[in-house]
């Protein structure tokens, strides 16, 4: 397989892309991608081999990457190397700064691997590595064992390496990720199961609320608080004076949520969102993304109807841009109440659904022009399990 050198951007046409929104985007490369160079060339010039300014890994995902190497300093006694993080044309805290290797020689034949300064450590369960140790997850410790376990076998060393991954800006770039939230402090993770970073992937999204899930319920947690962002996390702090930040964040992921939590064996769910989201809900759209559908008006007009609107209050929902517009047109015709009483029914009927009994889903719908405007008949017994148990 040709190497695919993602660092030297303009000197080889063989850049990875993929295409998102009609928009031909240019792929990165992952911190784990990252550690396993810097560890292979580290490891190379160390046991004797020749330095090079590019080293070749392939990604689990079987991609062969020319890296390039930067900082090459030997100690006599160990070798480190740096490889500087490129995330192409995602948005990423990590791009552009260096990760390090610093290889040693060690005496048992094992290959041990370990963060230093800039990689952070696990503090709660439920996360990729156990409580303590650094916060590089599986993939990246086999592709560096791997990488590591290559090097020995082709320069002839049985001994064994040690691996220390640091980060010297990592403990600033920690700051803009999810780590402080999920227990992980004093550095950035060494993440990647495929080696690439494609731009704007959902999969990474969805991957970090299942692992907000599965910290929860490694901590004991039965019923779990969720909401779509900064508006459900800001009016449950209002409206219930508690931290907001216990809430699992889902973004547009509704259904895989869903999916996640039921599997990990919750009792509860109680999802807390705007009607601009939720009210998608109501006509079974789990991935409340515009690009994916927006039926939001739709859905409001035919309920009004329901709900005993006349086809002129109806007409003017249609025309609406926003939820709270239309909120307008239904408090004027007096039907706000019985309008929502019908969304909420759809919404618990379609939440229900696709938990397939799996456990208790519940929902409360605001507005942050009208406050509160409907939930599902559980909701309040539900909510209250959340407070007690957050408060032992």
């Amino acid at each position: 397989m040709p190497a695919i050198s993602l660092a030297e951007k303009g000197k080889k046409n063989n850049d990875v892309y993929v295409v998102v929104n009609k928009k031909k985007l240019r792929c990165g490369y992952t911190t784990g991608s990252c550690a396993a160079a810097a560890s292979k060339m580290a490891a190379i010039i160390l046991l004797g081999g020749e330095k090079e300014d590019f080293v070749e890994i392939v990604t689990p995902a079987g991609t062969c990457l020319s890296l390039e190497i930067e900082h090459v300093h030997s100690f006599g006694d160990r070798v480190a190397c740096a490889v500087r993080k490129d995330g192409g044309d995602d948005v990423d805290a990590t791009h552009g700064i260096l990760i390090y290797s610093t290889v040693s020689k060690r005496n048992d034949g094992e290959i041990v691997i370990d963060g230093g300064e800039g990689v952070g450590r696990v503090t709660r369960k439920g996360l990729d590595q156990p409580v303590g140790n650094a916060a590089i997850n599986s993939v990246p410790r086999s592709m560096i064992k791997e990488a590591l376990e290559d090097v020995c076998e082709s320069l002839n060393h049985k001994g064994g390496l040690t691996a220390l991954i640091t980060v010297p800006e990592g403990f600033t770039a920690s700051k803009k990720t999810f780590n402080p939230r999920l227990g992980i402090i004093d550095g950035i993770s060494i993440l990647g199961t495929t080696g690439i970073v494609e731009p704007m992937s959902e999969t990474a999204l969805v991957d970090t609320i299942k692992v907000e899930l599965n910290i929860k319920k490694a901590n004991g947690d039965e019923n779990v608080l969720v909401v779509p962002g900064n508006y459900g996390k800001h009016f449950y702090e209002e409206t219930e004076s508690e931290d907001g930040d216990r809430a699992v964040k889902c973004s547009n992921f509704i259904g895989e949520t869903i999916d996640h939590a039921s599997a990990l064996g919750f009792k509860g769910l109680l999802l807390i969102g705007n009607l601009g989201k939720m009210v998608k809900l109501a006509g079974g759209i789990m991935n409340t993304h515009s690009r994916w559908a927006d039926c939001r008006m739709e859905i409001l007009s035919a309920n009004s109807l329901l709900a005993g609107a006349d086809a002129k209050t109806a007409a003017k929902i249609m025309s609406c841009v926003s939820t709270d517009d239309a909120l307008d047109i239904l408090n004027d015709a007096g039907v706000v109440e019985n309008t929502m009483r019908e969304i909420m029914k759809k919404i618990d009927f379609h939440l229900n659904h696709r938990a397939r009994d799996g456990m208790q889903i519940e929902c409360v719908v605001f507005s942050s022009k009208y406050g509160k405007l409907g939930e599902t008949h559980g909701a309040e017994e539900l909510l209250q399990k959340i407070r007690e148990h957050a408060h032992k």
